[in-house]
């Protein structure tokens, strides 16, 4: 379906594993979980072929069994913590900067949706020097651990002239790609993060090795 009027194409972007190049943090904090009720360390190459979402699931799929809640309130506690500590040296995915910047000024829109929590994630953005390229900025509400797709619903109803059509997501999850479906959106996958190209391209949808491969593929999507 192409774009109706004059309406141009509108991105979602992701954060974590997407803009911000941070999945050594992630798996140091993982494995930081694992360890706090005796599971081994992994590699990326395996997270990247086991992760998913919820990710009480993708627990289930290591430890064989789904954790209790106990054990996942724990998990979580540490993961944040870990996290938290080994981001500070992340910086964003090469080239991100520049291509968020023309976009912009070439009279584009587009906004940020992350599960990243949301009173954590405005600091982060405008820490990064790129939060005048958004036109909304958007993190997790609520507990942490579900899928994209209802905190997408409420983004794009919240967003002045973007419709589901002329939307395309941009993210490394195939979480991503669901929540996109979900509102009547398309999305391009990015392999740089928590996925492998395999696991991505299960997802149905166009998967890219690079953010700007990714943006161009969005706007031939919707011409």
């Amino acid at each position: 379906m192409g774009t109706s009027g004059n309406q141009r194409v509108h991105l979602v972007w992701d954060w974590n594993g997407t803009l911000l190049d941070d999945i050594d943090a992630v798996i140091a904090a993982t494995n930081a979980a694992f360890t706090e009720i005796g599971l081994s360390a992994i590699t990326l190459e395996q997270y990247r072929e086991t992760y998913c979402v919820p990710i009480p699931r993708f627990y289930e799929r290591l430890l064989g069994r789904l954790p209790t809640d106990a054990e996942w309130e724990r998990m979580d506690g540490v993961f944040q913590d870990r996290y938290a500590e080994h981001r500070v040296v992340c910086g964003l995915t090469a080239g991100a900067e520049e291509l968020l910047a023309r976009w912009r000024l070439a009279g584009r829109s587009q906004s940020l949706l992350s599960m990243h929590g949301h009173e954590q994630l405005l600091p982060l953005v405008r820490g990064y020097g790129i939060d005048r390229h958004f036109t909304r900025v958007e993190g997790r509400t609520g507990p942490s651990g579900g899928s994209k797709a209802e905190h997408m619903v409420r983004h794009l109803a919240a967003l002045d002239g973007v419709s589901p059509e002329c939307t395309v997501v941009i993210g490394d999850a195939v979480d991503d790609a669901v929540a996109a479906a979900y509102v009547g959106a398309r999305a391009v996958l990015y392999t740089g993060g928590s996925h492998s190209r395999t696991s991505l391209e299960t997802a149905g949808v166009p998967v890219v090795d690079s953010l700007a491969e990714a943006a161009a593929l969005a706007e031939r999507m919707t011409a």
